[in-house]
């Protein structure tokens, strides 16, 4: 059997239980299966046993707001409707971020993988520096590289942050560079005097900053049209996905990044057994996976 025939045949049997009056407070192994599958098939996120929950309680609050009577009711309109569908995607999309999260990423970033990639540039007379933020929730990841690279990279290099994310909400909240007080707790004072302008309710990103990010939808399951990237942050990101998927995202990732580049990954992710042509780099600061067209294939591990 094919995954386009299981597919339809579980999007078949589903659509023949209950005719949509099962009120829902827990979904049915059928029910799960459906949404399951049709999740995987539009995003690559994957849900299993463990996190069935949520994607139950991302369900449950997708029928209030809509009034709907049955979660085959809103399998039906998921279905027919691609702004349900984006909303629905939207909903199971985890955004738990913070400036500076994980300080020796960042540290490994500003101090050797900037200064090294100053130097390769400069030697072939080149001046400019592209970061993807991949799975950027809402802006805090790249506008923390975008303030590193203000103050790391030198004036005369051209800097910009590609930041890309499923949630159009997310997305939303990040083009507008403003976060609450709480929400920047982690930035140091002298980045918030130096990036930031204080209102009466939080803080703004300043423009300068706001306009060397870049935000656009992007769906990992889909191939990037960016390339020569020369760093890749995606951070825990992979650990939603599949084997299968990583590995797909991961070939993906490959081929937008420059001939030689530097890749984050989260500190509870690997890319184990994958087989990938990333290469383990240890710095003083941190630990990261590094492309060079040169090389073969290595097992690349965050730490």
């Amino acid at each position: 059997m094919t995954a386009a025939t299981e597919k339809s045949d579980i999007t078949r049997s589903y659509l023949t239980l209950g005719k949509g009056v099962r009120p829902m407070s827990t979904l049915s192994d059928a029910e799960f299966a459906a949404f399951k599958t049709l999740i995987y098939e539009h995003s690559g996120i994957t849900f299993s046993a463990l996190n069935r929950s949520v994607l139950e309680s991302r369900i449950r609050s997708r029928l209030r707001e809509l009034a709907l009577p049955s979660a085959c009711a809103y399998y039906q309109q998921v279905l027919a409707s691609s702004a349900e569908l984006s909303a629905l995607l939207d909903s199971v999309t985890t955004n738990l971020t913070r400036f500076f999260r994980n300080k020796a990423h960042f540290d490994s970033f500003s101090h050797y993988v900037i200064p090294e990639l100053v130097k390769a540039k400069r030697s072939v007379g080149e001046h400019s520096i592209t970061v993807w933020s991949a799975g950027c929730s809402t802006g805090e990841e790249p506008y923390t590289i975008a303030m590193l690279l203000k103050r790391y990279a030198p004036a005369a290099f051209s800097c910009q942050v590609i930041a890309s994310d499923l949630s159009l909400k997310s997305l939303l909240v990040a083009r507008q560079g403003y976060y609450p007080r709480a929400r920047v707790s982690g930035v140091p004072d002298e980045y918030l005097r130096a990036y930031f302008r204080e209102t009466q309710e939080g803080y703004q990103i300043n423009a300068d900053i706001r306009k060397m990010v870049r935000f656009d939808y992007h769906n990992l399951k889909h191939r990037s049209m960016h390339r020569n990237v020369d760093v890749l942050f995606c951070r825990n990101v992979l650990i939603y996905f599949d084997e299968t998927a990583q590995k797909a995202v991961i070939e993906r990732f490959w081929d937008a990044m420059s001939a030689h580049s530097f890749l984050f990954i989260g500190h509870s992710e690997s890319l184990f057994g994958m087989n990938t042509k990333f290469s383990f780099l240890k710095t003083p600061w941190g630990c990261l996976c590094q492309k060079n067209d040169e090389g073969s294939a290595h097992e690349c591990h965050a730490r």
